[in-house]
């Protein structure tokens, strides 16, 4: 009696479908270690008897229906294609092995043929299917998107407008300056500088100014008393008695005051106006983000998706060995890469959106550490953590600050080369009448440049040679959507550290003595 396809199946069904889920659990991805092993039995067990039926009935209809529901569950847990695609190639690996030991050479061709041909349609319909789907939700996520910016754009003009009509209707500051010396001053000019009108009269107007616009705001008072010229409003940094600086506009014309030629000005505050406007120009900015994705989605993912697959079906290829199959590998690992930029860049195109949850601070951090020790021993790095006992829960986002950690650990790792060593500690701050519960990552590699130091959050700012510089900004817009702050700096020995604070006052609950 000849080999049979059916009863192979049959025989080892069980024995497949547990290495399949332990493989997933060890050897795919971090997605794949956080989902229930319940979950990855069932959809184990769908795909092999998928699988099944294809190859020996010929039958696509159940591998068809367990691509279309697989699809939209790892589509909407966030998997990458990549990861998806290696767990559909688990099978393969799995039973390739059997086969050789239960066949002649002849059977065995003809069952890896078959089986090949089988992985190629699964997957090239899964990937197909899975970037369909991605694009038309990255596409209503845009459109969605445009409209809350339009909507935050009319608001921040109806917003602007308000405050115009505000600051028109309130006492503005009033001066009169005579040869650089102020010779009168209301009480509001008085209010906005922090000074009484004995401390302000009888001064010359540039000690009221920052140091760096003294030379702009003198030249343009000097040419408004012998042309007309020069500027009848301006803008600059005012100095208050502590030193503090703030934008302020001046609208000023030259008369004779007091039988004197004088320089006459109405002093406003313009530091929310200034504001507005920036939340503008980042509204502005959002809507371009937006647009980027969406051009990104279409032109740049679709090919990705076509080359990953052919590096995977050629890594299969037994005539490419040695250099050649590095060098595959190495350009599957780029892709892969690039994928996870596109996935920064639409997770900075979002609005951040925060589900609070009462969190555990030391589980959330244990949880982050114990997904990457195989990235820890990979690099032959060791871990150090000390996490502080009664730590009071707090209300969060646990899912996001495990992503903030995350980032951060991922930079670690990258910093500190091989052999070396990465701290995480937790601290809670009483601080007085303003806790905060602090979660530290340290490193001991090269430090951050100094220069660099002020400039680590700003968007696609790097320190890099491969890097998106948004990692860190998205770390900062999580911390920060928890009413946190994020703080950077060299260790006095060597390396550099990070620290996540989270204010009591936002959202610790009592601890229950745990």
């Amino acid at each position: 009696m000849g080999f049979s396809l059916d009863d192979f199946h049959e025989r080892h069904r069980s024995a497949i479908i547990r290495e399949w889920v332990l493989k997933l659990k060890t050897e795919v991805g971090e997605l794949y270690v956080r989902r229930p092993r319940r979950e990855l039995m069932d959809t184990v067990s769908g795909a092999f008897d998928a699988n099944r039926e294809m190859l020996v009935r010929g039958d696509f209809g159940p591998i068809n229906r367990f691509i279309d529901r697989i699809t939209r569950m790892r589509l909407e847990t966030g998997f990458l294609l990549s990861d998806v695609q290696r767990a559909f190639e688990l099978y393969r690996i799995i039973v390739i092995p059997l086969l050789a030991r239960e066949t002649s050479r002849e059977e065995f061709l003809d069952a890896l043929c078959r089986i090949n041909d089988c992985l190629t349609y699964t997957i090239q319909r899964f990937s197909i299917h899975f970037q369909n789907m991605h694009e038309k939700k990255i596409l209503e996520h845009n459109r969605r998107l445009e409209e809350e910016v339009r909507a935050r754009t009319s608001q921040l003009r109806e917003s602007e407008r308000k405050y115009k009509t505000l600051v028109e209707e309130i006492t503005d500051g009033y001066f009169v300056i005579q040869d650089e010396v102020i010779v009168f001053a209301n009480r509001a000019f008085c209010r906005m500088h922090g000074r009484s009108i004995e401390e302000i009269v009888g001064r010359k107007f540039y000690s009221f100014v920052r140091p760096e616009d003294r030379d702009r705001v003198n030249d343009i008072y000097r040419r408004s008393l012998t042309t007309r010229s020069a500027p009848r409003s301006l803008e600059y940094m005012r100095l208050d008695r502590d030193g503090d600086c703030f934008p302020t506009e001046i609208l000023a014309k030259t008369t004779v005051f007091d039988n004197r030629l004088s320089s006459i000005g109405i002093c406003r505050d313009i530091t929310e106006r200034v504001r507005m406007e920036k939340r503008m120009l980042e509204a502005e900015r959002m809507a371009y983000v937006g647009e980027i994705t969406t051009s990104l989605s279409h032109e740049i993912r679709n090919p990705l998706a076509a080359v990953t697959l052919n590096l995977k079906l050629l890594t299969k290829t037994p005539r490419i060995q040695g250099n050649d199959l590095r060098r595959l590998n190495i350009s599957a690992r780029e892709v892969v890469r690039l994928e996870r930029i596109l996935n920064e860049l639409l997770d900075f195109a979002k609005p951040l959106q925060l589900q609070y949850a009462v969190t555990r601070i030391n589980p959330l951090v244990r949880s982050c550490v114990e997904l990457l020790e195989a990235k820890f021993r990979e690099n032959g790095l060791s871990l150090v953590t000390r996490l502080e006992k009664g730590i009071p829960d707090v209300r969060a986002d646990g899912e996001k600050l495990e992503q903030a950690l995350i980032n951060l650990l991922l930079n670690a790792v990258e910093a500190s080369g091989r052999e070396g060593e990465i701290r995480v500690t937790t601290a809670y701050v009483p601080d007085g009448g303003s806790p905060r519960t602090e979660i530290s990552v340290l490193d001991r590699g090269r430090g951050l440049p100094e220069a660099a130091l002020s400039d680590l959050f700003k968007p696609f700012f790097t320190t890099k040679t491969k890097g998106s510089g948004l990692g860190l900004n998205n770390v900062k817009r999580i911390v920060e959507g928890h009413g946190g702050w994020v703080e950077a700096r060299n260790r006095r020995s060597r390396g550099a550290s990070f620290t996540i604070c989270l204010p009591g006052e936002n959202g610790h609950v009592q601890d229950t003595g745990r």
